[in-house]
């Protein structure tokens, strides 16, 4: 007579979460991290500027403390180093900072921020930190993205400020060291995958970059992308419109686009 089989082996389970969950919060920090030490540096090329345009090393620094938005402090440097006043040079970067308005009106929900924190947050509210809290997934990864850029560029950023204008004169040209392009270059990487993902949004793009260019020969410092941001709300309000219609911007009916793809993928 056969030996009888006992009861089969109870595997052992285990109640630690996925690798991708455990590490997921990470990614954010990381990226903000490493985000702001690669724009902050280009505070070197600020400080150097601000000094040779005729600032004082306390007052450069203290536009990188309390201003916190490098365009602008690049706008107001250059306007005085080509003689224009300090009143022309506050005014230029004022509007180029006014953009800023409208990123706190798409992070104000997300970030959610009440009493005196508010003003911190408000100074956090740059290219960057937008770009990094809107490109996650979720809320909470939002947050995060946004303070740990935040903090590492701020610190970044006023470090090398204070580098640079210690530094002027000994660095040579700061746009000759190329740091002046790091900013854009970054956030430029930063939304390219958004370029890439739709029609709509290679519109917008396009057509801000076209205003930006044509009327920035004519006017001051700042207004050519106040000016270029319409482009945006325009192709927002005409994907709404097909929306609403049922017309895919490619052409037919949403309701025949969403059947394709579906085939497609199936």
């Amino acid at each position: 007579m056969a030996d009888q089989a006992g009861p089969p082996a109870v595997q052992e389970t285990t109640t630690e979460p996925p690798a991708a969950v455990m590490t997921a919060p990470a990614t954010p920090v990381r990226d903000g991290i490493g985000l702001g030490l690669a724009v902050g540096v280009s505070g070197l090329a600020y400080g150097a500027a601000a000094v040779s345009s005729g600032l004082t090393v306390s007052q450069a620094c203290a536009l990188s403390l309390l201003a916190f938005t490098g365009a602008s402090q690049f706008a107001l440097a250059g306007t005085i180093a080509v003689g224009g006043s300090l009143a022309a040079g506050v005014v230029s970067a004022v509007l180029l900072g006014s953009r800023n308005t409208l990123y706190a009106l798409r992070l104000a929900g997300t970030l959610a921020v009440r009493g005196p924190a508010r003003v911190l947050a408000a100074m956090g509210v740059i290219d960057e930190t937008t770009a990094m809290a809107t490109a996650q997934p979720d809320r909470a990864a939002s947050r995060t993205a946004f303070w740990a850029t935040f903090a590492t560029l701020y610190l970044t950023w006023n470090l090398a400020t204070l580098a640079g204008a210690l530094g002027a004169g000994r660095f040579g040209s700061p746009q000759g060291l190329g740091l002046d392009v790091v900013g854009p270059a970054a956030f430029l990487a930063l939304i390219w995958p958004r370029l890439r993902s739709g029609r709509a949004e290679r519109a917008a793009g396009a057509g801000g970059a076209l205003i930006a260019l044509a009327t920035t020969p004519f006017l001051p410092p700042g207004v050519p992308i106040i000016l270029a941001a319409p482009a945006a709300l325009a192709v927002a309000w005409a994907t709404r419109g097909q929306a609403a219609s049922g017309t895919a911007p490619g052409g037919g009916t949403a309701a025949g686009s969403a059947a394709a793809r579906d085939g497609a993928a199936r």
